[in-house]
């Protein structure tokens, strides 16, 4: 009897423990988020007031109805992150934005509503804000991008990441108006690559080939420019006296 009646009393202790845990539960997610209750970290370049004004979260909100899937697909294009994760806690109460940022490779330039915008591009071709840069590895940038467009992201980071087999030295990408391409590289000058991205990879082998071969046969004609719009039919001018 005396060992029932200790089941019985544990029985009402923990459904007592659980009402009230329930009970604490609801009341938190349906309690509101305010601009304080959001805990950012991953970096230090944003505030709370990025998260509201880049997204449509309109606050106060209850924490239960916060669409996190929908706040980081927003957080993550607005902010040109790598990534965001938002995640709703009860203890303690808010919303946790993680952010990953980007990581710069050359200085960007854009035009949005006949305003030039400066930034930054990322190894995948996205380009990034000025103010959402952490500083401290802009030094180490010596490539300029010109006319970025957003679909232009596919063939810059196709350069990018072509350019770690090589020994180039790109110093300024630019795309005209209508898509024209034009690299500059620091000892083959100004090299013509015209409009099929499709032949990039093909275009930055033949340039690679040609500063290995004007290198190893001590090429001292001052170069103007090349022309591999057509890559099997390379046309070289060069400065004349």
């Amino acid at each position: 009897m005396k060992n029932q009646k200790v089941i019985k009393n544990r029985t009402f202790f923990f459904l007592i423990s659980f009402l009230f845990l329930t009970s604490l539960l609801s009341i938190k997610t349906l309690k509101k988020v305010e601009t304080q209750d959001i805990r950012i970290s991953g970096s230090e370049l944003f505030t709370q007031n990025d998260v509201v004004k880049n997204s449509s979260l309109s606050l106060p909100i209850r924490l239960i109805f916060v669409e996190t899937n929908l706040l980081e697909k927003e957080l993550k294009q607005n902010l040109s992150l790598k990534n965001v994760s938002v995640n709703r806690e009860l203890f303690p109460f808010g919303l946790k934005v993680h952010i990953n940022t980007r990581t710069p490779v050359a200085f960007g330039e854009r035009i949005l509503n006949d305003e030039k915008i400066l930034g930054f591009i990322d190894k995948e071709g996205i380009f990034i804000n000025k103010q959402h840069v952490d500083k401290k590895n802009l030094n180490k940038l010596n490539i300029q991008v010109i006319g970025w467009e957003k679909k232009f992201k596919k063939i810059l980071s196709e350069i990018f990441f072509t350019l770690e087999n090589y020994e180039l030295e790109i110093v300024k990408i630019s795309f005209s108006s209508d898509g024209f391409l034009t690299v500059e590289e620091k000892d083959l000058k100004t090299i013509f690559l015209g409009f099929k991205p499709k032949l990039i990879n093909y275009q930055l082998q033949i340039i690679n080939n040609l500063k290995n071969e004007f290198k190893k046969n001590s090429f001292s004609i001052k170069i103007d420019n090349i022309d591999l719009t057509n890559p099997n039919k390379p046309k070289i001018k060069v400065f004349k006296p």
